[in-house]
C-alpha cells in the first residue's frame, strides 16, 4: 500500500490492478473487468462469503473473493477451468432447490443472468415450490419459492436501513426470508425503504408494477438495451432536504421505478419510502393540466396559457399602478428548483419593483439562518454529512431523522451501533432515542434553558477548548456570567430533565474527540427559536468543534427538498442571492449590473406580514408558488381570511389544494420529476435535477410560467434556460461564482461556498476564519424566556406537531401514491395515563381543541410521548391540525411556534373537556 494514496496494487489474471486499501478481491476482480457470480454479495453490505459462487485462486489457494481482502502483490486467477466448474457447481446446487419459474424469461433476475452465463438451464431447477407468497404490502411482493436464503435482504434491512424488520426462518432447504414479527409483511416493522427489493438476487422480493418478478437492480442493468426502450435518468429527490440521488427508470413516457443511486453523494444506494416509491402522484388523475381562471360566477374554469398569462399580467400591472410595487407580494417555493427561485426573486425585484418575496423557510428554518449567521457568519450547516458519520459523539436535538429524514437517521443510528456515543434531546421517544446513551426529554419550549445547562456543566468541569475560545471566539465572559445560574438543579426545575442526565450528556459531548450536533425543527419552531439555535451553537464553540479537526460543528436538517436553496437564491425579503443584504449599496450595485435594472432598497414583507397586509387591505396581489399555505401555515383561519381579503391571488400548484381553491388564477405546475435545474440539500450541496418525464397536459415548469408572465408584462427576464439562470446567479452572488450545470454534470455535487470554477467547493466551513465581520465565532448570552403558551385548567396538554415516516409535509404528493395504504389518517399520540384520565381508547376518534381552533384525529396511545404532552402530524389537512396552532412567532424571524400549543382532548361524541373559547 502506498501511504500517499491508500491504494494497493495486485495482479488479476496477469493484469496489474490498483484498488483502495479497504477493497476485497471481488472489488479488484471487478476493477479488472471480470464479472464473477456473487449471489450473497452487495457492495453496500459487509461480505459474508456464504454462497461460495465467487471462488478464485489466490497464490495457489482457493478463496471466496468477496471476503478476502485485496493485499499488495497478491496474484489472483479467475479463469482456471476448475474454478469455472466449482462456481458452476455452487450455482447449480442453489438452483436445484428452486422451481423452474426461477429461471424463466419472466424473471430477469441476477440469478437468471448468472445461470445464462454459466450455461445452467431451466431443467436444473427442480424444486417443487409451494412455500407461498406474501402480497400484503403495497410496495413489496414476496415469493418464498424463489428465496435462496442468501440473507442480503436481511442484512440490507439491518446494516443499511437499521430497521431489523426481516429475518431468516426455517431450517436447511426450508430456510426463507420472513418479517420478523411473524405476520404479514404489511403488519411488520418494515418502513418500505425498498432496500430488500434492490438487493434481492432472485426475484423473491420484487416491486409490483415493474414487471413480473423484475428486481429493480436488474431493471437498471437492462434498461439501456431493453426492447421496451426503458431509459434511466439521474436526478435528485424532491421530497425532504437530504438530497438523495435517484435513478428514475422510464418506460413509455411513465416512471416504472425509482432506484437509489449506488454512487449517490449523500444516500450511497439508500432511499426512503417517499423517494423510492411515492412517485404515483405524478400520474394522479387529480393533477392540474390546464390553467384555471375564476369567472364572475365564482367558478374556476379552464383557459389557455395565453389567456391566463395576459390576465395575470393585467392584474399585477393594475395592482402596481393603484397601490405601488409594494402592494404586490410573492411566496416562493422550497419545492421549486434553485433556478426557479432565482428567477422569481428577479421577477419581483426587477419587473414588479419590490422586495416582497419570501419562502417557507420562514415557517421552519428562518431561525437557523438568523442564528447561524449571528454565531458564525453564514446560514448553512457547518460540515458535510460524510464528516458527521465519523463523529465519536452525536448530539441530536429536536429532530426525528428516523422518520423525517430516514436516510440520515439510518446512517446516524449505524454510527451509534458502531460505538459513537449518542445523546438525544427531544420531548418524545423518537427513533434514535432507543439507541441513545442519554435521552434528555425537556418540556416543549425550554430548549434555551437546557442548552445553558449543558454549557454550565462544560464550563464548570473544564470541558472546553480554551485556546479556541481565546483565539477564535468572543463573548465568553458574558456567557459564563449568564450560565452560572443555570445549574443542573435549576435547569431540572425549568425543563423537567433530571440533573444527573444533564451532567451525563454534557460530559459525553464535552469529552468527545470529534463531537457533532445535528438539529431539527424542534429547535427552530419556537417563540424563541433563534435563541435556541444560537445557544445550541454555543456548545460547539465552547468545545472548539467548529472549523477545526476537533469536531463537526452544528448542522440543521432541512425539511423540504430545496428549503436551503430557496433562501440561497434570494427568495427572501431582506436578502439578495447569496445572502447579500438589500440595504447594502455595493450588493445592490452588483445585482443591478448583472440584471440591467434597479433593485429596490427597502426590505420587503415576511409571510406573516403579507397575510396581515392582505387582511388590512394594503396588499392587492399575492402570487404563491407551490405552497399550500392554507394547510401548512399556523393559525389557518387567519390565513384563509387573508386570502379571501386579497383582491388578486395567483397559485402555481400540482393539485387543486385548499389554497388553490381560494385563488383567482391557478397555474398548473410541473413536479420535480419533470424539471431541469438544481437543488441544494441540507449540507449545502448543489446537485442536478433532470426531467425524467413530461408534465401532463398544459402543465409547465415554474421557470416557463415566470417567463410567460414577465413577457405578458412587457419584460424579458433573460436566463432563457435553467443553466443560464444558475450562471447568472453565479455572476450575482460570489458564494456561488464557481457553480454551473456543466460542473455539476461532471462532479455530481458541489458544496457552497464555491467562489471560483477552478477551486473546489467547501464541505467544511470556517477552517481559517469565521464569516462574521471580526472573523470570530460569537457566543450568545441570551437568557431563557418561556414559550408563548402554557397549559392551564381549560387547556391542560401541550401539543407538538411534526412528521411521520410514510408522508411528507401536507401530504399533497404522498396521499396520491401508494403511501396512503401505509398511513390513512393523522393520529394523535397521547400517553396511557392521559388516555385513561380522559377516557380515550386506542383508535378512537378524538377532538382536539386549542385557543385558536379544533381538529379531529384518531387516538394512538403510546409511551413515546410524555404525560401531559400530545403529538400529531399535519399530513392530512382535513384533520385541521394547523387550525390549532397559534399566531406566536419568533420576534427575530417570524417563525411560528408550532411546537408548543395548549390544547384539551376528548372523544368526538362528547364535548371536549372545558369550555370552548374558540
Amino acid at each position: 500500500m502506498t501511504a500517499a494514496t491508500g491504494k494497493v496494487t495486485l495482479e488479476v489474471d496477469g493484469r496489474a490492478v490498483e484498488v483502495s486499501g479497504s477493497a476485497s478481491l471481488l472489488d479488484a476482480v471487478a476493477a479488472a473487468g471480470v464479472e464473477l457470480p456473487a449471489l450473497c454479495s452487495d457492495s453496500r453490505l459487509n461480505p459474508v462469503g456464504s454462497c461460495r459462487t465467487c471462488l478464485v485462486r489466490v497464490d495457489a489457494r482457493l478463496a471466496a473473493a468477496c471476503v478476502t481482502p485485496a493485499a499488495a502483490g497478491t496474484r489472483v486467477s479467475t479463469t482456471d477451468a476448475d474454478l469455472a466448474d466449482l462456481r458452476r457447481d455452487a450455482v447449480r446446487t442453489i438452483v436445484s432447490a428452486l422451481p423452474p419459474s426461477a429461471l424463466g424469461a419472466e424473471v430477469p433476475s441476477e440469478l437468471a443472468r448468472v445461470c445464462r452465463g454459466l450455461g445452467i438451464g431451466l431443467g436444473e431447477a427442480r424444486g417443487a415450490g409451494g412455500r407461498g407468497r406474501d402480497d400484503s404490502h403495497p410496495y413489496v411482493r414476496l415469493d418464498r419459492d424463489l428465496c435462496i436464503a442468501c440473507g442480503r435482504c436481511v442484512r440490507m434491512c439491518a446494516d443499511v436501513q437499521g430497521t431489523f424488520a426481516l429475518t431468516l426462518t426455517g431450517r436447511g432447504a426450508d430456510t426463507v426470508v420472513a418479517p420478523g414479527t411473524g405476520g404479514p409483511w404489511a403488519e411488520s416493522d418494515c418502513v418500505s425503504c425498498g432496500g430488500c427489493v434492490d438487493t434481492c438476487p432472485t426475484g423473491a422480493i420484487t416491486q409490483p408494477g415493474t414487471g413480473s418478478g423484475l428486481t429493480s437492480a436488474e431493471l437498471l442493468r437492462q434498461a439501456p438495451v431493453s426492447p421496451g426502450a426503458t431509459t434511466v435518468v439521474r436526478t435528485t429527490c424532491g421530497f425532504c432536504g437530504v438530497g438523495c440521488a435517484l435513478d428514475v427508470a422510464v418506460r413509455d413516457g411513465a416512471v416504472s421505478a425509482v432506484l437509489p443511486a449506488r454512487d449517490g453523494p449523500v444516500n450511497q444506494g439508500h432511499a426512503c419510502v417517499k423517494g423510492r416509491f411515492a412517485y404515483g402522484f405524478a400520474t394522479s388523475p387529480e393533477r392540474l393540466t390546464t390553467p384555471l381562471l375564476r369567472r364572475g360566477d365564482g367558478r374556476l374554469e379552464p383557459v389557455d396559457w395565453n389567456t391566463a398569462a395576459a390576465y395575470v399580467a393585467q392584474r399585477l400591472t393594475t395592482a402596481i399602478a393603484e397601490g405601488g410595487p409594494d402592494s404586490v407580494a410573492a411566496i416562493s417555493s422550497a419545492r421549486a428548483t434553485n433556478e426557479e427561485n432565482y428567477l422569481f426573486q428577479k421577477f419581483m425585484r426587477t419587473v414588479v419593483g419590490t422586495n416582497n418575496i419570501d419562502n417557507c423557510s420562514r415557517l421552519c428554518h428562518a431561525p437557523s439562518a438568523a442564528g447561524l449567521v449571528a454565531s458564525f457568519g453564514l446560514s448553512g450547516g457547518t460540515d458535510c454529512f460524510d464528516s458527521l458519520v465519523g463523529a465519536d459523539c452525536l448530539l441530536v436535538v429536536g429532530a426525528n431523522p428516523v422518520e423525517a429524514h430516514p436516510v440520515v437517521g439510518a446512517r446516524l443510528m449505524q454510527q451509534a451501533l458502531r460505538g459513537a456515543r449518542l445523546v438525544v434531546a427531544d420531548p418524545r421517544e423518537v427513533g434514535l432515542a432507543r439507541y441513545a446513551d442519554v435521552h434528555l426529554r425537556p418540556r416543549p419550549g425550554t430548549n434555551v434553558a437546557l442548552f445553558h445547562g449543558l454549557a454550565h456543566v462544560m464550563l464548570a468541569e473544564n470541558l472546553v477548548d480554551h485556546r479556541f475560545l481565546r483565539e477564535r471566539a468572543s463573548g465568553l465572559t458574558e456567557l459564563a456570567e449568564l450560565v452560572a445560574s443555570y445549574t443542573p438543579e435549576h435547569v431540572a426545575d425549568v425543563t423537567g430533565v433530571a440533573a444527573a442526565d444533564l451532567v451525563a450528556a454534557a460530559r459525553l459531548y464535552g469529552r468527545a474527540e470529534h463531537p457533532a450536533i445535528v438539529y431539527g425543527l424542534g429547535v427552530t419552531e419556537h417563540l424563541h427559536g433563534t435563541d435556541g439555535v444560537r445557544t445550541l451553537a454555543n456548545l460547539a464553540v465552547l468545545r472548539g468543534a467548529v472549523g477545526t479537526d476537533h469536531g463537526y460543528g452544528v448542522n440543521p436538517l432541512r425539511g423540504q427538498n430545496n428549503v436551503q436553496g430557496a433562501s440561497d437564491m434570494g427568495a427572501l425579503p431582506d436578502l439578495l442571492p447569496g445572502y447579500a443584504k438589500v440595504t447594502d449599496p455595493a450588493a445592490r450595485a452588483r445585482a443591478e449590473g448583472v440584471w440591467g435594472a434597479p433593485a429596490p432598497t427597502r426590505p420587503g414583507l415576511r409571510i406573516p406580514d403579507m397575510f396581515a397586509a392582505a387582511r388590512t387591505g394594503t396588499l392587492r396581489a399575492l402570487w404563491i408558488l407551490g405552497e399550500d399555505v392554507c394547510s401548512t401555515d399556523p393559525d389557518t383561519g387567519n390565513v384563509e381570511r387573508a386570502l379571501d381579503a386579497c383582491p388578486f391571488v395567483v397559485c402555481s400548484e400540482l393539485f387543486l389544494s385548499p389554497t388553490a381553491h381560494r385563488a383567482d388564477v391557478v397555474l398548473p405546475a410541473a413536479s420535480w420529476l419533470e424539471k431541469d435545474g438544481t437543488f441544494v440539500n441540507f449540507d449545502r450541496r448543489f446537485q442536478r435535477v433532470r426531467p425524467a418525464i413530461t408534465p401532463p397536459g398544459q402543465a409547465r415548469t415554474d421557470f416557463a410560467a415566470l417567463h410567460a408572465i414577465a413577457a405578458a408584462m412587457g419584460h424579458d427576464l433573460g436566463c432563457p434556460t435553467p443553466a443560464a439562470a444558475l450562471a447568472e446567479c453565479a455572476d450575482t452572488a460570489p458564494l456561488f461564482a464557481g457553480l454551473s450545470h456543466g460542473r455539476l454534470d461532471r462532479e455530481g455535487a458541489v458544496a457552497w461556498p464555491c467562489p471560483d470554477h477552478a477551486g473546489p467547493g467547501t464541505p467544511k466551513l470556517y477552517e481559517e476564519r469565521f464569516a462574521t465581520p471580526d472573523g470570530l465565532a460569537h457566543l450568545a448570552a441570551t437568557p431563557y424566556l418561556p414559550p408563548g403558551e402554557t397549559p392551564d385548567d381549560d387547556y391542560p396538554l401541550v401539543l407538538v406537531t411534526g412528521r411521520r415516516w410514510a408522508h411528507y409535509n401536507s401530504g399533497s404528493m404522498t396521499r396520491r401514491s401508494g403511501n396512503l395504504g401505509l398511513a390513512r389518517a393523522d393520529l394523535l399520540d397521547l400517553h396511557p395515563d392521559d388516555a385513561a384520565r380522559y377516557g380515550i381508547r386506542q383508535g378512537e376518534p378524538v377532538a382536539v381543541v386549542s385557543h385558536h381552533g379544533r381538529a379531529r384525529l384518531t387516538a394512538r396511545i403510546t409511551s413515546e410521548v410524555a404525560p401531559g404532552q400530545v403529538f400529531c402530524a399535519f399530513h392530512f389537512p382535513a384533520s385541521g391540525v394547523n387550525r390549532l396552532t397559534s399566531g406566536h412567532t419568533d420576534p427575530t424571524t417570524s417563525c411560528p411556534e408550532y411546537k408548543v400549543t395548549a390544547v384539551r382532548v376528548g372523544v368526538c361524541e362528547q364535548e371536549p373537556i372545558g369550555t370552548d373559547r374558540t
